[in-house]
């Protein structure tokens, strides 16, 4: 008797936030693994606003999702089987593992199927010791290389990104001043230590940031993308740092992308960079980043929020938490 798996693949192209007509969960009977591959019984999946990106047929860092494909997504699984000398029963093992309860692959380098240390809970390691963990102190400490006393703006900064570019920028010694939604996730940034506060749901962001920022903003940590970076770049110092890591504003659902600022001449007035960045370029050297970040977790320095829904089912509707604002930090699914 075959291993049953469950998957997602995608049906039709969505609009706006997906819906359960857009995919079809099917149920098939895994044949027996080859030479080189591993089986993979699932038990996490980590859900970021680019997988939403994905599901458009348009180009990208990755290729779009095509239609009769398992919906791509990071993920936890432990190997079941193993025809493959790297890898033996019972691994946690990190990768695309797709929408899905089970999954059959044959890793290559770039795959980046990767062994992890079963010593941090799950929810913990695909969150701030994941690739949620990499991008924010890659994307601040390399990037940004902030300065004891420069002033940090983080939009989406209750986010799963977000939270832990705060609390690294507080730990640098910086003036950090964060963009959420909500009081819930207001309040929470201000007990994890961020100085200025602004919510977005219940007040003017273009209004409220220039009375905050009155010394100006040396590193822009962009997670959202939209209206807010015009607004930021007739705020940022001289020699700003803009890092472009993310645009859930748009949805990830434009068939091309939104409008750019049209104050870009601020770059040249203030001598200032605009960067975009990915994690991807980070993960082979991501060991010293991950080391620092354990430490911070270890001393209670570094505070983290993982939002776990539950069942295979689910999957659609978990991607849309993170587009609708329910979410409370990293959004998980438990299989």
């Amino acid at each position: 008797m075959g291993i049953e798996n469950k998957k997602w693949v995608l049906k039709e192209r969505p609009s706006g936030l997906v819906k359960d007509s857009d995919f079809e969960l099917i149920i098939e009977t895994l044949a027996e693994i080859q030479e080189g591959e591993i089986l993979l019984e699932n038990m996490y999946l980590s859900f970021d606003p680019t997988q939403r990106g994905w599901l458009n047929d348009v180009p990208g860092y990755l290729p779009p999702v095509q239609i009769g494909e398992v919906v791509r997504s990071g993920g936890m699984g432990r190997v079941l089987e193993s025809k493959n000398s790297e890898y033996k029963v019972g691994d946690l093992t990190f990768g695309f593992v797709g929408w899905q309860t089970h999954c059959v692959t044959k890793p290559e380098a770039d795959d980046r199927f990767r062994v992890v240390p079963d010593l941090l809970p799950i929810p913990t390691m695909l969150n701030v010791m994941g690739t949620t963990g990499i991008t924010a102190y890659y994307g601040l400490i390399e990037l940004g290389d902030p300065k004891p006393g420069e002033t940090v703006l983080v939009s989406g900064a209750a986010g799963a990104t977000g939270s832990v570019v705060v609390q690294i920028a507080k730990l640098k010694g910086c003036h950090v001043i964060g963009i959420a939604g909500g009081k819930e996730k207001c309040d929470w940034l201000k007990e994890v230590g961020v100085d200025d506060v602004i919510d977005y749901k219940n007040s003017n962001v273009h209004e409220e940031l220039p009375k905050i920022a009155k010394n100006g903003i040396d590193i822009y940590f962009d997670n959202v993308g939209g209206e807010i970076l015009e607004t930021v770049l007739y705020l940022i110092n001289i020699n700003a740092r803009v890092l472009l890591c993310g645009g859930i504003s748009s949805g990830y659902d434009a068939t091309r992308p939104p409008d750019g600022p049209n104050n870009l001449f601020s770059l040249i007035i203030k001598r200032a960079t605009m960067q975009g960045f990915l994690v991807l370029d980070y993960l082979p050297r991501s060991q010293p980043a991950l080391e620092e970040i354990a430490a911070w977790v270890m001393e209670g320095k570094l505070q983290h929020r993982e939002d776990v829904q539950e069942g295979i089912e689910n999957c659609p509707q978990t991607l849309n938490r993170l587009f609708t604002g329910e979410n409370k930090g990293k959004q998980l699914l438990k299989i």
